[in-house]
């Protein structure tokens, strides 16, 4: 079974026993033992995500990393966390995916419009399973409980990923700049409900409406 640790806060150890993980593609910098490296083509398993990724033009870049050693994996100095699944899915933007453990399913979601409102097309990727996964940030990532009793509201340029039953609304026409006079035109807000983890970057990437 592969183990996922932190070398410090922007390095991801890997190491392997003849297991199988996948990786961004080209986000391998160093390793050590004997590795075989495998470009596939991500966004999805199966028929699927051929579809989706065929509907809206989303592709992920993905390798195959297999062998017996430590695989060391970063990108561009981002932040990495990991998250670890049990029966769980992970819902996460596919530019925040850094790895997965082979023995996750990984697919595609319809996300509406929060998905248009980003740029980044109308679905997201899925991690599904027990095992571990990590995670992209512009920034040390936070993680943020939402109850039945305590709601979220986010910034969809800030939002990474979600885990649990959460149930997502996108509130248009007001953003937190709103609040302080200094909106302008459209912009949008993800309202989650339920019970879950919410995971989220200190740094808004662009969306159709420019920087939220």
């Amino acid at each position: 079974m592969a183990h996922f640790r932190l070398q410090g806060s922007k390095v991801l150890a890997v190491d392997l026993t003849g297991d199988t993980v996948r990786a961004k593609n080209g986000s391998m910098i160093a390793y050590e033992g004997q590795m075989a490296f495998k470009k596939l083509t991500g966004g999805g398993d199966g028929l699927r995500g051929m579809v989706t990724r065929r509907l809206t033009g989303e592709t992920m870049a993905v390798m195959e990393v297999k062998g017996s050693g430590t695989c060391y994996l970063a990108d561009e100095a981002r932040d990495i966390s990991m998250v670890t699944l049990q029966n769980d899915t992970l819902h996460v933007e596919s530019s925040n995916l850094l790895c997965t453990e082979g023995g996750l399913r990984t697919g595609t979601t319809f996300t509406g419009l929060r998905g248009a409102s980003q740029g980044n097309g109308l679905f997201t990727t899925t991690v599904e399973g027990s095992g571990q996964a990590a995670l992209l940030s512009e920034g040390p990532a936070i993680v943020l409980r939402v109850t039945e009793q305590t709601p979220l509201q986010v910034d969809p340029g800030a939002y990474v990923a979600h885990t649990g039953r959460l149930r997502q609304e996108l509130q248009s026409g007001v953003n937190f700049r709103t609040f302080i006079g200094e909106g302008s035109g459209e912009a949008f807000q993800i309202r989650f409900e339920g019970d879950g983890l919410v995971y989220l970057q200190p740094s808004e990437r662009n969306t159709v409406g420019g920087q939220l």
